[in-house]
């Protein structure tokens, strides 16, 4: 067996998934744009409209959390948007792992589409473990009193029973996911009607009973200090406001469950820009109206932040309605499920059709035009991993996943919008490289129109060192916030340098010529609202804690040692063809001159 050298391991790890027609696909082309919206909706409008503002408004940011979603909503959008230009150029199933194949090679992508099966699996196991909590809390906790004296688990880091309940429901929405597309699309269009509706029955019902004098009423606070703020609008400050944000951002994860439909949409390229930048903005709106009425109808400081439109309606006497708000809870759950289990499947047939991944699990049943294998292998990880570890164990690895994917999606915007022109002519190609020369490209003084293959270069390199810049800023504000909230220059003196250098990248990124392809979405204000996105997700990651990294490190090397000693051998791409491999002999040795990879 000949060893790799270096070369051959950058080939491999660079080598790119080809797109051929877009129609080509073995998967049932079943789904509209509005299943696409409702998807969309139910898999990010989950129980946390009936949670997140009362605990953020109580805690975090008070009436403020209005604005604190408001900032959420436009980072995801700025988000949705690349994911939406890439759902129309990159139509195929696997969302965030195609497009890294597209675009920065195999490596990249087996690395992304690893982490998003960890993403969607704990986020499902998560989801199925609430609902089976909420369901039980309803019935005084009586299936966890049945589990825990039938089966009771006494191990650390563990739950202390095994909850059957999510095993089960997990393995139902398998099997539903796994009959079809359109059958389950169908029930979780039923799950979001029934979860918008009663989010409208708890605004508008709320408006009746909403006063605009809460936004300035005052907590009792002693002495010592004020536990609930200042009071007014703002009690927290913008500081409040900020970490408001950065809490109420994970509210709107979700929405990317609808670029893993590409093979399923009747129309991609149209339906799912559509979808993701709808879904954003009904998810926004109710957001901002439930976060609204609550505020109003109760100062902030009386929230209850486990189960706030309960407790509200308890205290404006209206009892009834907290059975009303309990359906559209679990309504909110079961289309969450089903949205965070949907797109599982669709990467795992992704990655095994590419041959990344063991290409049992990728096979698509004939008759339901599904990945049979891959959607019950996926729920009966998902259902153990609910049945075995509380609600909270499960939250924590949550949101890496999908920070990582939006971080890499953004970037691969900014490397497509200015990707070589195919055809402009190379002359500008080999020019020789000077100081001159290399300020006249970075400038380009030349004013060249189209992308050649020196400026897309330069754009890659450019957004590289832009990435590396964003986790240095983070990584100084997640560890001196306190010594730049008292301005201590020692610390603001290098976060303006990394400020001030990272716009002047996206200066010259903006100067450089983009690449001439039309498409039927594309992101504004590119590379700005690329750059700010990357941002805002690497800040996000650097704020998780360091047993959320560890468990991260612990998965990825689970997957290298697949990808090493599976897939990188299995891989599509890496056949060889067989009429560009010449052989010339070298003092009576054979040595491959040139590796070509498709």
């Amino acid at each position: 067996m000949r060893i790799l050298g270096l070369q051959d391991i950058y080939r491999i790890f660079t080598r790119k998934k080809v797109i051929n027609t877009p129609s080509e696909t073995e998967l049932s082309r079943c789904l509209s744009t509005l299943d696409l919206t409702a998807l969309g909706i139910g898999s990010t409008l989950g129980v946390g409209v009936y949670v997140l503002a009362g605990s953020v408004s109580r805690d975090i940011a008070g009436p403020a959390v209005i604005i604190s979603f408001a900032i959420a909503a436009l980072a995801s959008m700025i988000a949705g948007f690349c994911y939406a230009e890439f759902g129309a150029r990159v139509p195929r199933a696997g969302s965030a792992y195609v497009y890294s194949y597209v675009t920065m090679g195999e490596f990249v992508a087996f690395i992304i589409g690893w982490t998003l099966i960890l993403e969607y699996v704990i986020g499902s196991a998560s989801v199925v473990r609430g609902l089976s909590t909420y369901v039980d809390a309803l019935f005084d906790n009586s299936m966890r009193k049945a589990f825990e004296s039938a089966a009771h688990i006494n191990v650390n880091h563990l739950s202390s029973y095994p909850d059957f309940f999510a095993f089960g429901v997990t393995l139902a929405f398998s099997a539903a996911l796994a009959f079809g597309a359109k059958e389950s699309s169908m029930a979780n269009n039923i799950f979001t009607i029934t979860n918008l509706s009663v989010v409208l029955f708890v605004i508008i019902a709320g408006a009746f009973k909403a006063n605009v004098e809460n936004w300035k009423t005052q907590p009792l606070c002693t002495e010592e200090s004020c536990q609930f703020g200042k009071g007014g609008f703002a009690p927290y400050g913008i500081v409040g406001i900020i970490s408001g944000a950065a809490t109420c951002f994970y509210g709107f994860i979700g929405f990317d469950c609808v670029a893993t439909t590409g093979e399923e949409a009747k129309n991609p390229q149209k339906s799912i820009p559509i979808a993701i930048v709808t879904s954003l903005f009904v998810v926004f709106f109710a957001y901002f109206g439930v976060s609204v009425v609550l505020t109003m109808v109760l100062p902030y400081f009386e929230q209850n932040p486990d189960a706030p439109f309960p407790y509200l309606f308890d205290k404006i006497g209206w009892s009834w309605a907290k059975w009303l708000v309990s359906i559209g809870a679990i309504s909110g759950l079961c289309a969450s499920l089903l949205g965070a289990m949907y797109p599982l499947p669709r990467v795992i047939y992704a990655m095994a059709s590419d041959g990344l991944i063991f290409k049992w699990m990728g096979k698509v049943n004939s008759r339901f035009h599904t990945p049979m294998m891959g959607t019950f292998s996926a729920g009966l990880l998902t259902g153990t991993l609910a049945a075995i570890f509380e609600l909270h164990q499960l939250v924590n690895m949550m949101s890496i996943g999908t920070l990582l994917a939006y971080s890499i999606v953004a970037a691969c915007v900014l490397i497509l919008r200015y990707e070589e022109t195919e055809t402009i002519e190379k002359k500008n190609d080999n020019i020789q490289l000077n100081f001159v020369s290399i300020v006249k490209l970075i400038m380009n003084s030349n004013k060249t129109s189209q992308a050649t293959k020196m400026t897309s270069r330069l754009v890659s390199t450019l957004v590289f060192l832009y990435i590396i810049l964003c986790v240095c800023l983070t990584s100084l504000i997640s560890m001196f916030s306190r010594n730049i909230y008292h301005f201590e220059m020692t610390i603001l003196v290098p976060i303006i340098l990394i400020v001030l250098a990272m716009f002047a990248i996206l200066m010259i990124i903006h100067m450089q010529p983009v690449s001439g392809r039309s498409l039927s979405f594309s992101v504004p204000l590119v590379p700005f609202l690329p750059g700010f996105s990357i941002l805002i997700n690497i800040y996000l990651m650097m704020m998780l804690d360091g047993m959320t990294w560890l468990r991260f490190a612990v998965w990825m090397t689970v997957g290298l040692i697949i990808y090493f000693t599976y897939g990188i051998h299995h891989s599509k791409a890496s056949a060889i063809k067989r009429n560009s491999i010449r052989t010339v002999h070298l003092d009576g040795r054979k040595t491959i001159d040139s590796l070509k990879f498709t």
